[in-house]
């Protein structure tokens, strides 16, 4: 197993995507601590992952407040001894589809400010335990809107181009402790979607404008990649166990792509 004996933290563990990736990660032997707002989200994820033989515990983490976080490190590195892999898929509702002309300034600034937060916080708070052991690798979460001109969405554009510029800076900065960073950028999941996932509600308003459901919205994104499709969560999830695994261990500061074909690297 790819991951046999590492420590995985996972904020936003409840989610689709967090789920997804926990579940891959517990698969390939990691123990996982699963951190996130909705404890009935965290509790299902872990049930299914000691259902099939894994390990994982949960706690209700608000990935914004420092001291949660702080307090919560602490915690799993008291009861497993360190932090190998640390993943933040944490999501926050936010305005898309207004035009700039129409966008007031806080609905701009709101997802900039959150992601921008709580990557720093969570990133900061276990890179601190990883210099401890001179290794670990931390995993960020982006999407091709880092590298699309599309109207309505500025502020998620901002957003993403600044976690993919985040991790390229932490990973220089952390090189030298021997951890490593790296950003996942997928396009988005009809899975998630359909699961409930906050992007639901942030594509509903788009769709709705446009006459569409929100999953005939997503087969359009899918008929603009180059493969024609969009990525699913187990693929996504894959890609983060080998990023995680030391089959990667030449590989820092970048981009996985994993939009389809949305954009191309």
């Amino acid at each position: 197993m790819l991951l046999s004996n590492k420590v995985a933290v996972i904020h936003g563990g409840g989610g689709a995507m967090g789920g997804a990736v926990a579940r891959a990660f517990a698969r390939e032997g990691a123990r996982v601590f699963l951190a996130g707002r909705t404890a009935v989200k965290l509790d299902a994820v872990a049930t299914e992952i000691r259902a099939l033989g894994g390990t994982a515990s949960t706690a209700v983490v608000d990935a914004l407040d420092t001291e949660a976080v702080e307090a919560h490190t602490a915690s799993v590195v008291a009861e497993a001894g360190r932090i190998d892999i640390a993943l933040n898929t944490v999501g926050f509702a936010h305005v898309q589809g207004v035009p700039v002309l129409q966008l007031a300034l806080a609905d701009y600034l709101h997802p900039i400010d959150s992601y921008a937060r709580c990557n720093f916080i969570t990133a900061k708070s276990i890179a601190a335990q990883m210099v401890k052991h001179r290794s670990g690798v931390i995993l960020t979460m982006s999407t091709p809107g880092s590298r699309m001109a599309a109207p309505g969405i500025i502020g998620y554009c901002m957003t993403c181009a600044a976690v993919e510029v985040f991790t390229r800076v932490l990973a220089a900065e952390l090189g030298p402790e021997g951890i490593r960073v790296l950003c996942l950028r997928p396009h988005a999941t009809p899975e998630a979607s359909a699961q409930g996932s906050h992007s639901h509600e942030v594509f509903r308003p788009m769709a709705e404008a446009s006459g569409l459901t929100v999953a005939q919205m997503l087969d359009g994104a899918a008929e603009g990649t180059a493969l024609k499709r969009l990525p699913t969560l187990e693929q996504v999830a894959q890609t983060a166990v080998f990023l995680a695994s030391d089959h990667a261990a030449a590989m820092t500061g970048t981009v996985a792509n994993l939009s389809c074909g949305a954009v191309l690297d």
